[in-house]
């Protein structure tokens, strides 16, 4: 099992601003962004109080993406993130969306791997660069959540019948989440 790298370390000074341990320097909103996107994990502390602010800080780093124009989060699943805070009880919306997103890196993956493995193409000149278009592609789309290649190399072939078995673990998964939301309006 691979260990997952420690996080970037951010901290927030009194007078917020934000000072990246690693480089020595300080940062931007963007900055952090970008690191994101470059498949870092971060983490964002409070320098006098100790106190963990990457919830606050990605939470704000997406409503700036959003407010520029840059809408990935359609009103309706925003209307539903707001009424799983305002409910009461525990919400199962997030481990539906981490459960989501799990199987959108797999399914990215397993894509560039497809493409990758079997297709003529892979020989044509300039294939790596529309490769590489595609990864940064999928990365923005999942705002850098993965690679198309995982943490440790390339993502290993399963046979089909074990994707079919995990297809079918996966549709039973979601109906279960459905189920439960439905009890929950």
């Amino acid at each position: 099992m691979t260990e997952k790298p420690a996080p970037l370390l951010i901290k927030r000074y009194a007078s917020r601003r934000l000072y990246n341990t690693e480089t020595s320097d300080y940062v931007t909103l963007e900055d952090i962004s970008g690191f994101i996107r470059d498949g870092r994990e971060v983490q964002i502390v409070d320098l006098k109080t100790g106190d963990d602010l990457t919830r606050q800080y990605l939470l704000q780093i997406i409503a700036e993406h959003e407010s520029r124009g840059e809408s990935v989060l359609p009103v309706d699943v925003l209307n539903d993130l707001v009424r799983s805070y305002m409910g009461g009880g525990a919400s199962v919306v997030p481990q539906f969306l981490q459960a989501s997103f799990e199987m959108l890196r797999d399914g990215q993956s397993k894509v560039m791997e497809n493409m990758t493995a079997m297709n003529p193409m892979t020989k044509m000149p300039g294939f790596e660069m529309m490769q590489a278009q595609q990864e940064a592609f999928m990365k923005a789309m999942t705002g850098g959540l993965g690679t198309a290649w995982g943490a440790s190399g390339p993502v290993p072939e399963t046979d089909e019948k074990d994707e079919g078995e995990d297809l079918d673990a996966i549709k039973k998964q979601l109906a279960e989440l459905q189920d439960k939301l439905s009890k929950l309006s």
